[in-house]
Order: structure tokens, then C-alpha cells, then sequence
């Protein structure tokens, strides 16, 4: 069997794929990449057992076909460095031994054989099925993975929250502290539905899904999903449990209101958290007659700092701890100029919105207060 690719295009699929094998495996054929020539098209598989990615791209030529698996950093090594050209590729069955020929060089080394790779499991047939445009699922998830837990007593906190509803798709996650909810109202369905995705796939999908536009098809059941989009497919298990209710956590009226530039906010408060308790990290907000004054303060190693950012702001004067490097991980996922700040006392959570939403989407920051010693 032989078959002609273009070199960067194998090795940036190859890179990509490369981030599903763990550097520890319980079986030795995980460490491969599973290749399949078919139909001029060359599928290619890596698993760590739990997540399978797999990715086809077009052959420039070929004769034959057939499955072997290759050690994937002998495959890498052979082609990451080589500037774009087309890769002869010939396999020997027989020798078990695969011959790569490009413009200067020649390589070889020994395969594998496929019957040995693990089959994934596919999902049911009557999973649940979400068709969802590839950018916006990419932005939701870099938006709410930083809110995810490491939590080994509650598992269900560590991954990312998908509840269809009747109304809705919500994407969520919280580690009890702080928590994020991206709404799109165009996704709905009957009968409701969810699913935790683990962290390792969510960021699998973030570096794979493209800003390009086309749909990705996500069909799950209890134990399993399966995300297909442009490129190729990611078949993943699941957190299985039951995810708290992040709804009631969410204030249904916070009267006070802050609208205030994002970027003078966070680099304000980047100024001012060196200077705070690094066990606390707490950063004390005051807010008054259109004037936030953000504070920090160390006593034990007698240092303190403050900074005034001028703002728009509604309710009376207020005294309330944020943990800074919390607001400073919302404010660093929300986009746009302005954010508005929802504030009711100094015991209830305080809620961040962007000012201007993505079409049919509802995106909200939730972060719990710290206790200030008045």
C-alpha cells in the first residue's frame, strides 16, 4: 500500500491528535496513532481509552488499502520539522514497516498491527442529539472551563454543564466560588436532557473546532458523547452524577448596579493584588457617588495598595471582598468594553454581565463575596 500527503498537513493533524494520548498508557497501543487508508482518504485515530479523537484528510494519491498503527512520537519526529512538500508514503504489511520519502531524505521505521487498537464504543441509537454552530460551542466552553473545579470528593463539579431544557441550552460550570452560565436560546428541546463533559475533551474541542462557521452534531447518552464537526470526531465518556442546581445559587434581583470599562477594571485590580494577602488575595470594593475604590492590604507583611476607576453606579454606598484573582479570571473571559456588576449586599454573590450579549445568547458571571473584617 502506498499513498502520497502533503507534509504540514499530516503534521498539524498529527500535533492536534497528539494531545488525546496520555504519556503514561495502560495498554502499549495507545501510545500509536491508528492510521486507515480508504477510499483516497486517510483516517486517523488516537485514544487514551476514555476519549477517541479521529481526523480524515483528503490523500493527493493512493493504491491500496488498509490499517496499521505507528508509534505517534516516531511519526512526529519523522515529519514535524519537514517544510511543505509531498510525503511518499509506502507500507509493508510483511516487514510490518513503513517507507517515507520526501524531497531530500528517506526514513523508516516498524508499525503495528490495527486489530491490536481498542474499538470505541459508540453511542446509543437513541442518544440525544444538539446541533450546534462550531464558533459558538468553541467560545462557550474557552468561557466556562476556567470555572470548572478539581474537586476529587464532587467529580460532577470538575466538568462542564450541558442542560438542554424546553426553554434553552445552557452551558455551565462552577467550582463553588465562582460560577459561569452561557445561555443560547436558539437550542432548545421537549424533552430535557444534559450531560457533563470531563475537562480534557472540552479542551481537546476548544483546539479543534474551527471559527470558520459549519455545525457540530453532539448525540449523548448516560454514559458517553460524541461531537462530530468539519474535520473529524470526538467520541468521549462522560462525568456520570448529578449536577447541582446552579440556578438557585443565582440571585433573582441584584438592585445595585455597576457599569464600568472592563480593561480599566482589570488592570486596576492587576495593580493592586500583588499587594494583597496571598493566602485571602482579597481585594475590598467600595463604591460611591460614581467612583469605585478597589483596596489591598497585607498586614502581616505590611503592604497595601489602592486605586480609583471612575463608574456608573446605582444604589447606596457599599463595602465588599472579592477574591482578586477570581474577578480577575471573569473579567479576562468576558469580551467587549463595559461590564455591569449586580450587587444586592455584602453577604450575596455579586453578578457579571457583559453589556452586549452575542445574538440569542445570555452570558452571566457569578462570584461569591469574601467576608471583610470591619
Amino acid at each position: 500500500m502506498r499513498f502520497t500527503i502533503s507534509s504540514t498537513a499530516l503534521g498539524s493533524r498529527l500535533l492536534t491528535l497528539s494531545r488525546v494520548i496520555n504519556s503514561k498508557n495502560s495498554l502499549a497501543i495507545l501510545e500509536c496513532f491508528l492510521f486507515n487508508v480508504q477510499d483516497g482518504q486517510l483516517k486517523i485515530t488516537a485514544s487514551d481509552s476514555e476519549n477517541v479523537m479521529q481526523s480524515t484528510l483528503n490523500l493527493d494519491s493512493s493504491e491500496g488499502e488498509g490499517a496499521f498503527a505507528v508509534k505517534n512520537q516516531t511519526i512526529l519526529n519523522a515529519v514535524k520539522e519537514l517544510p511543505e512538500q509531498p510525503l511518499n508514503v509506502d507500507v509493508n504489511f510483511e516487514e510490518f514497516k513503513i517507507y517515507i520519502t520526501y524531497q531530500n531524505g528517506s526514513c523508516n521505521f516498524p508499525i503495528l498491527n490495527a486489530e491490536e487498537y481498542p474499538k470505541a464504543q459508540p453511542v446509543a441509537e437513541d442518544a440525544t442529539s444538539i446541533v450546534i454552530d462550531s464558533e459558538i460551542l468553541s467560545e462557550d466552553i474557552t468561557r466556562t472551563i476556567f470555572a470548572t473545579a478539581q474537586d476529587e470528593l464532587r467529580p460532577v463539579m470538575n466538568g462542564i454543564f450541558f442542560d438542554l431544557t424546553p426553554d434553552a441550552l445552557a452551558i455551565v460550570a462552577t467550582d463553588g466560588h465562582k460560577l459561569v452560565r452561557n445561555t443560547i436560546t436558539s437550542i432548545k428541546s421537549e424533552a430535557p436532557a444534559s450531560f457533563i463533559l470531563p475537562k480534557k475533551p472540552a479542551n481537546l474541542l476548544k483546539n479543534v473546532l474551527t471559527k470558520d462557521g459549519g455545525d457540530v452534531v453532539i448525540r449523548f447518552d448516560t454514559r458517553s458523547a460524541e461531537f462530530s464537526y468539519a474535520d473529524g470526531n470526538l467520541t468521549c465518556r462522560l462525568i456520570e452524577g448529578t449536577y447541582p442546581n446552579y440556578n438557585s445559587v443565582i440571585p433573582n434581583n441584584n438592585p445595585y448596579q455597576i457599569a464600568i470599562d472592563r480593561k480599566s477594571l482589570l488592570g486596576a485590580i492587576r495593580r493592586v493584588l500583588p499587594f494583597a494577602s496571598d493566602s485571602s488575595q482579597l481585594i475590598r470594593f467600595h463604591i460611591n457617588n460614581g467612583q469605585l475604590d478597589l483596596n489591598a492590604e497585607d498586614i502581616d507583611f505590611a503592604t497595601n495598595a489602592k486605586e480609583s476607576i471612575i463608574c456608573d453606579y446605582v444604589g447606596n454606598p457599599m463595602n465588599i471582598g472579592f477574591k482578586g484573582s477570581s474577578m480577575i479570571e471573569i473579567l479576562n473571559n468576558l469580551s467587549g468594553d463595559d461590564v455591569n456588576i449586580q450587587l444586592a449586599d455584602p453577604s450575596r454573590a455579586g453578578i457579571i454581565i457583559p453589556s452586549e450579549c452575542p445574538e440569542n445568547e445570555n452570558i452571566l458571571m457569578l462570584i461569591m463575596p469574601m467576608l471583610l473584617n470591619d
